[in-house]
């Protein structure tokens, strides 16, 4: 409001409000409305498909090369157990890793008493996968205290440490029972919070005779798992079953061959050296 003095005449009174008044108009600005965000876009693959609707290849590894191909694979090194008191040193020589008639070779070597070597081949940083399927051929090893694996980590286990960052076990073995197979999932805030929930796998045969696909398919809270591509899942497991639900996020894939710790004990008399596992190819399929 603005202040005219009582002693004014009126007329120049009237002159001077009508002044201040269009000095201090103002005008409705000119603000541009903000844009509306439209709604995210659904990630590739996430809603779920039959098995065989997985036809495009996304990415594999088929093994037909001289040497294991770096550009896909780490070969990760050490020992110290693993946190599952393994007594295999991981190493990067061509006595635990090589190619052979077409497959991936990973093998377990003792070099002493309650000493052996042994490999173990990750993606991380490589290659991350979310949804989609993964298909792994093999042929597994077998003994008292060998203990395969073909899983994967979240890629995040970085900045969210394990078991935050979610494991998915598509197929482990106890070497002592090569008549079934476990597919297992491990979740949990932390170590003290650590919680899995999985499956046995009984099946009529020794897996260590002959190669077999192992599957996992992965979609918005939901994986399934599958043997030699056979349309039903002989697992699943749900966005109900894991509360933080991490397998949404993309995970990187590892193969290896450990050697004694809590899984199936430590070898004895009946275990004989070497032991290999022969993978044919590790495949990533999508839908269109």
């Amino acid at each position: 409001m603005s202040y005219v003095p009582s002693t004014t005449p009126p007329l120049l009174a009237a002159a001077l409000a009508l002044s201040l008044l269009a000095c201090t108009e103002t005008k409705t600005k000119n603000i541009p409305q903000p844009t509306p965000t439209p709604p995210a876009a659904p990630v590739v693959n996430e809603s779920a498909r039959e098995y065989n609707q997985y036809t495009e290849l996304v990415w594999s590894d088929e093994f037909e090369t001289g040497a294991l191909d770096q550009t896909k694979w780490t070969q990760e090194l050490g020992a110290g157990g693993w946190g599952n008191n393994e007594l295999q040193t991981y190493t990067n020589t061509n006595d635990n890793t090589y190619m052979s008639g077409g497959n991936l070779v990973i093998q377990a070597k003792q070099t002493g008493p309650n000493s052996y070597t042994s490999a173990r081949l990750i993606t991380k940083g490589k290659k991350s996968f979310q949804y989609g399927r993964i298909d792994v051929r093999a042929k597994l090893p077998k003994g008292k205290g060998i203990w395969p694996a073909i899983w994967m980590l979240g890629a995040d286990i970085d900045q969210n440490n394990w078991p935050k960052c979610g494991e998915i076990d598509i197929m482990e073995l106890r070497g002592s029972q090569p008549r079934e197979f476990l597919s297992t999932m491990h979740f949990g805030n932390s170590s003290a919070d650590h919680r899995f929930k999985g499956i046995t796998k009984p099946v009529p045969f020794d897996v260590s005779t002959d190669f077999h696909t192992y599957s996992v398919v992965r979609s918005k809270d939901l994986l399934r798992f599958y043997l030699d591509g056979e349309m039903q899942p002989y697992y699943q497991f749900t966005g109900s079953d894991a509360s933080p639900f991490p397998f949404n996020n993309p995970f990187f894939v590892i193969l290896n061959v450990a050697v004694g710790g809590h899984f199936d004990g430590n070898p004895d008399a009946s275990t004989t050296f070497p032991q290999q596992m022969q993978v044919d190819y590790v495949r990533y399929y999508q839908y269109k």
